[in-house]
């Protein structure tokens, strides 16, 4: 790949972060659970309305985890990594799209069409993802990723900021409501439309056969190679070791991000407060995310994630304690400083781990298995609020994730990950039947 055009590809690679990162903030992280909350969920007692969106969550991360491996396997085997992205673009969308038609009393159909969304966005960031090792050599990733997130963070940003003011200065309640529903069109039309640069300038990875499944069809091919990965994984004691503890910590900070707004609506605390503090995240998001990608060149991918974890335990022990607004703010600025870089290191060092040859089909099984583990933290969420009639108790239960997946993560040697990932790269260009990248 040349210079220029590998640079195009990374700029397009990480402005699909700026496009599909309006679905978080607007939808999952801001507008939609306060619109949910008083809107579509008026009718329901405070503690059920927070429940109910967890189980939302969970029930949109457990389709992804069940669909995920096998198109992630049948994405590597027809050369189709774009073309899936692609679809699941359109799945979220519309189902950004269709919340538009969401009104009073309507939770069952808010719930049904921010599934849809959600594993539109969920799915698509698996083949996004995927795309990762075949525009970036290894010392470019940290960095490359923690851009996307960075980008991702002002781009999303931006939108909420311009969504804010509409919700913000409507006259009264209708036309607030109004505003929160054209909201989620505008999210639709600002992924769409900032995908562009991906579909123009990130070309499809060159599509390999493994010799043997030449006259398999896609199905086939996919449920054989899937069989294979999870056969595999054990070969990958490093990565194994990784993804045990990605699943513990990051299912922490998932449930932070889906259920932060909620929760704070929850204690009352003013839409000002609640939307405010996420937009503050946007902005001061962006120079940790860059802080991050340099802390991990600088002292190690793995000690920089295990900094972030640190601040989220002081996060969610504050969250048990939190009365007051200010303390929502200082809260989201902690959250700020640490959201991006660990989410981006994670993907980072994932990408080191695993024969690029094959990237879809581990990062499917990277993401299945992050949404199975990723459903528990808001389905006990919602449980323990349910139960204890409040959600203060859920809010702490959180810190065992960060300190088990922690713990986990000190195990992990990512230098022998990354030595076996390299043989095995070599040994599938070697059986591959047609043909290597560039």
């Amino acid at each position: 790949m040349e210079q220029k055009e590998k640079k195009r590809a990374q700029f397009a690679w990480v402005m699909y972060d700026w496009a599909n990162s309006a679905f978080v903030t607007t939808i999952t992280a801001a507008v939609l659970p306060v619109y949910y909350s008083s809107v579509a969920a008026v009718n329901l007692p405070a503690n059920l309305r927070t429940a109910y969106w967890g189980y939302t969550s969970t029930i949109a991360l457990l389709i992804v985890a069940f669909l995920g491996p096998v198109l992630g396997a049948m994405a590597d085997f027809s050369g189709a990594k774009k073309k899936f992205l692609t679809r699941f673009v359109i799945m979220g969308v519309t189902g950004a799209g269709l919340l538009f038609f969401v009104k009073e009393g309507n939770w069952l159909m808010a719930s049904l069409f921010y599934i849809l969304g959600n594993v539109g966005f969920s799915g698509a960031n698996v083949f996004y993802d995927s795309l990762l090792p075949h525009i970036a050599e290894e010392d470019e990733r940290d960095q490359l990723s923690s851009k996307g997130f960075a980008f991702g963070y002002l781009g999303g940003g931006i939108l909420l900021a311009i969504n804010l003011v509409m919700i913000m200065t409507a006259p009264d309640a209708e036309a607030t409501a109004l505003m929160s529903r054209i909201s989620f069109l505008m999210v639709a039309v600002w992924w769409i439309v900032f995908t562009i640069p991906l579909w123009i300038w990130v070309k499809e990875p060159i599509r390999r056969i493994l010799k043997g499944e030449e006259d398999f069809n896609p199905v086939q091919a996919s449920f054989n190679r899937l069989a294979n990965t999870f056969g595999k994984v054990r070969k990958y004691k490093e990565l194994f070791k990784f993804i045990v503890a990605f699943w513990l910590y990051n299912s922490g900070i998932g449930t932070i991000i889906t259920m932060a707004t909620i929760y704070g609506t929850e204690l009352e605390f003013s839409s000002m407060t609640t939307i405010g503090t996420l937009l503050m995240v946007q902005f001061v998001g962006i120079p940790f995310a860059f802080l991050f990608g340099w802390m991990g060149k600088k002292f190690g991918t793995k000690k920089s994630i295990l900094i972030s974890l640190a601040v989220y335990c002081v996060i969610s022990i504050g969250g048990y304690f939190m009365v007051e607004e200010i303390h929502f703010w200082i809260l989201g600025f902690g959250v700020a400083m640490v959201q991006g870089g660990s989410q981006a290191l994670s993907r980072s060092l994932f990408s080191r781990m695993l024969p690029k040859s094959q990237s879809a089909e581990f990062y499917s099984f990277f993401s299945v298995s992050e949404k199975v583990a990723g459903s528990f933290g808001p389905f006990l969420f919602g449980v323990v609020s349910t139960v204890m009639g409040g959600s203060r108790l859920s809010i702490i239960s959180l810190i065992v994730f960060f300190i088990v997946g922690g713990f986990l993560l000190t195990r992990v040697d990512e230098k022998e990950g990354m030595r076996v990932a390299r043989e095995e790269e070599a040994r599938l260009v070697a059986a591959s039947a047609l043909g290597v990248e560039d």
